[in-house]
């Protein structure tokens, strides 16, 4: 059996609490022989800061480039906010997706049946959503130059961000989304803002001409961001897998995260390119919520999110698919019992700890495998 070799970076506030419940799942594979996991920790965020003075260190960065995939629980906090902007908390995280460079972003939204009540939206619009939003990570206005603030004097200033995409950029991610939609319901919305900005203008025609060549069986169409927004809270089952720029897919994802109801409840991935030899991706799961240091070390955090993220690990980057499968079914059976972490409490008796979700999780999956 093959050892698959995870780099856990518990990171800040809540970080090291959720991060205890995916250790746990792993340790249980390891011990019964059902797939092996050798687990080194690292420091990232302001826990790297207070210890080395960076977001993080040179040796931590070579063992996360060592590793088989990489997990990341949280970073940041008040506590932070006035160290200098270079070596802040989330300096770590875009280090990580830029040495390795993760271009590809994705983040499902998935409403299980027993949450529906909680979502923002009625039942009926979310009750069964499953929809994947795939984000180039890696351009686009958060990376492209000049970015600047110039003074022009008397008082006023100008501030500019660059947009910038190159054709192979648009081509890679938009690869993904078509391979990833093969794999579901085979169809794929692209989304930018082509009637007012070039960049927009370029990936409508590189989406276009790849879904020609490639493609041709998967289903296409196209929706401007601001649209898609508005139809995401109308009629949000409509859509499979959406693929975007970095932008957009930072504001449509947040926006998708409440259809499910808590924040708690979302995994990502973020992946790299192949290995031309071993046809491997450098990859880095992490969950969507913040550090929220306002609950740590109180047992209130929900751990679904970063049990959810190590899943989609062992779906992209350890090959086991239906490892992956039994425990997301794991997860469904226990909000199926009725048992709640405080986020997603609605009208349930009582709240369960952190520990207690990842240990009901845990018997589920025992009950699979």
């Amino acid at each position: 059996m093959s050892v698959n070799k995870l780099f856990v970076l518990p990171g800040d506030g809540i970080g090291p609490e959720v991060t205890a419940e995916v250790e746990k799942i792993a340790n249980f594979l390891t011990k019964e022989g059902i797939a092996r996991f050798e687990i080194e920790r690292g420091l990232v965020g302001g826990a790297a800061y207070d210890a080395h003075g960076v977001a993080i260190s040179e040796d931590d960065m070579a063992r996360a480039g060592a590793a088989d995939a990489i997990l990341l629980a949280a970073v940041g906090g008040p506590k932070w906010d006035k160290v200098p902007y270079d070596v802040r908390p989330e300096a770590g995280l875009l280090r990580l997706r830029k040495d390795f460079n993760l271009y590809a972003n994705l983040r499902p939204a998935i409403c299980y049946p027993a949450l529906a009540d909680a979502s923002s939206l009625k039942r009926e619009l979310v009750d069964g959503l499953d929809l994947l939003i795939v984000r180039e990570l890696t351009g686009g206005v958060y990376f492209g130059e000049p970015k600047q603030i110039i003074d022009l004097g008397n008082g006023q200033k100008r501030a500019i961000d660059t947009q910038v995409y190159d054709t192979y950029e648009i081509e890679r991610i938009g690869r993904i989304a078509f391979e990833l939609a093969r794999k579901r319901r085979n169809k794929v919305t692209s989304s930018e803002k082509h009637n007012v900005m070039k960049s927009g203008v370029l990936w409508r025609e590189v989406i276009i001409d790849l879904h020609k060549r490639e493609f041709p069986d998967v289903e296409l169409e196209h929706q401007l961001a601001d649209a898609l927004g508005m139809q995401l809270v109308r009629r949000p089952k409509q859509f499979d897998v959406i693929v975007t720029d970095n932008l957009f897919g930072d504001m449509l994802s947040d926006v998708a995260s409440m259809l499910t109801g808590s924040l708690g409840m979302l995994p990502s991935a973020s992946l790299g390119a192949e290995d031309a030899k071993t046809g491997h991706r450098k990859a880095l799961y992490e969950p969507v919520h913040g550090s929220a240091p306002d609950i740590a070390g109180k047992g209130l955090a929900n751990p679904i999110a970063m049990i959810g993220s190590f899943g989609m690990a062992l779906r992209y980057s350890f090959g086991l698919t239906e490892l992956a499968d039994k425990l997301e079914a794991a997860i469904a059976g226990v909000l199926d019992k009725g048992l709640r972490t405080a986020d997603i409490k609605g009208n349930a008796p009582k709240a369960i700890s952190t520990s207690e979700m990842g240990d009901a999780i845990l018997a589920e999956l025992k009950a699979r495998v």
